[in-house]
C-alpha cells in the first residue's frame, strides 16, 4: 500500500487516480536563493535557485493543481513555506482553493548569532480545502505552565478543576435564555447561556457545575485537570521545535520534525487514509503517517533523497 517513487512529481501525479488521497503535504523549495547540501562535507544536495519569481510561481501553481486533483472532496492540502517567502504561495493557494487558513509554526527559540537582521523564527503552513465539511480531527497543544498554576485551584471529590464559562461574555448575547435552579438558588443571566438547558441539567446531575459561594456570581463548568487533553490547537503552533533545537537527528538539510507532520496528519485524516507528499525530501511524512496507521505515497526526483527516506523508514520500522 505504501509507496516511495523516484521521479518527476509533475509527471507522476498525472498518472495517479483522481480523489485517491485524503491529505497532501507540500514542503517544496522555498525560493530561498540557496544551494543545500546533505551535510557540509557532502557534495550531494539540491538547488533552490530559480530564474525568477514568475518561474517559481508557475512551478508551485502546477504542483498544487496536480496535487489537488488527487484530493478527496473532504480532503486538505498543506503548503509549508518560510514566512519570508509566503506571498507567492499564498496567492497560488488562494487561487486554487476556496479556503486557505495560515497556521504559524514558531519553529525556534531566540537566536544569539543574529546580528544585522531579525531572526527568522516563523514558518507558515497554509491549510487549504474546498469543502466546509472537510475531514477534521481536533488536535491539542500542551497547557501553558502559567495557566496550569493559576487555573486549577478548585478541588472536589474528583480532583482539581478550572472554571469554564457557561454564561455569555459581556460583549455578546448568549444563544440560550432560560432559568435554572440549583442548591435552592435561581440563575437566569441577563446575557444568556452558552449551552442548552438540557446540557446544563446534565452537567448539574453529574456534579460538574461550580456554584459561587456569594449571592452574586455565575455558574461555571468544572474542567478537571486529569481529564484534560491539553488546549485545542490554535493557528499558532509554538510547542514543536525545529530539528536544530530538538532531539531528532537531522539527515536532510530541510527536514521537518516528525511531531509536526504527525499533528498535520492527525488533524486531517483517519486511520487507513492515504497521505501524499510529492516533494518528500527525507521521508518524514511517511514516518509520521506510519506512526499513525495511515498509508503514504512519497515522491522525489532526487535519488539521494530517496536513498535517505528508504533508510529512515527501514530503521524506524525496527
Amino acid at each position: 500500500m505504501n509507496k516511495i517513487i523516484n521521479g518527476n512529481s509533475l509527471e507522476i501525479l498525472d498518472t495517479m487516480e483522481s480523489e485517491s488521497v485524503q491529505a497532501v503535504y507540500l514542503d517544496p523549495p522555498f525560493n530561498s536563493g540557496r544551494k543545500y547540501k546533505m551535510n557540509p562535507n557532502d557534495s550531494r544536495g539540491f538547488s533552490d535557485i530559480w530564474e525568477s519569481d514568475k518561474v517559481y510561481a508557475e512551478f508551485i501553481d502546477e504542483l498544487v493543481i496536480k496535487s489537488k486533483r488527487l484530493l478527496k472532496k473532504d480532503g486538505s492540502l498543506f503548503f509549508h513555506i518560510s514566512a519570508a517567502e509566503m506571498l507567492i504561495p499564498q496567492m497560488v493557494c488562494s487561487k486554487n482553493f476556496r479556503n486557505v487558513q495560515p497556521i504559524f509554526w514558531r519553529k525556534s527559540r531566540s537566536k544569539n548569532n543574529i546580528k544585522k537582521k531579525l531572526g527568522a523564527a516563523i514558518d507558515v503552513i497554509f491549510w487549504c480545502y474546498d469543502s466546509p465539511n472537510k475531514k477534521f480531527n481536533m488536535v491539542y497543544q500542551p497547557l501553558d505552565e502559567k495557566y496550569l498554576k493559576g487555573s486549577y485551584n478548585n478541588k472536589d471529590f474528583r480532583g482539581n478543576y478550572a472554571l469554564g464559562h457557561l454564561v455569555a461574555d459581556p460583549t455578546r448575547k448568549g444563544t440560550y435564555s432560560y432559568t435554572v435552579e440549583i442548591d435552592g438558588r435561581v440563575f437566569n443571566p441577563e446575557r444568556g447561556w452558552r449551552i442548552s438547558e438540557e446540557k446544563l441539567h446534565d452537567l448539574i446531575k453529574e456534579n460538574r457545575v461550580h456554584v459561587p459561594k456569594g449571592k452574586k456570581g455565575n455558574l461555571y463548568k468544572k474542567i478537571y485537570l486529569h481529564e484534560s487533553k491539553g488546549k485545542p490547537s490554535m493557528d499558532l503552533w509554538d510547542d514543536i521545535h525545529s530539528i536544530a533545537q530538538g532531539s531528532q537527528k537531522r539527515l536532510y538539510p530541510t527536514a521537518k520534525p516528525i511531531k509536526l507532520l504527525e499533528r498535520i496528519i492527525k488533524m486531517s485524516t483517519d486511520e487507513g487514509d492515504f497521505v501524499l507528499d510529492p516533494v518528500a525530501g527525507s521521508g518524514t511524512t511517511g514516518i509520521a503517517a506510519r506512526n499513525l496507521n495511515r498509508n503514504f505515497i512519497l515522491i522525489d526526483e532526487n535519488a539521494d533523497a530517496v536513498e535517505v527516506m528508504e533508510k529512515r523508514l527501514e530503521e524506524s520500522a525496527t
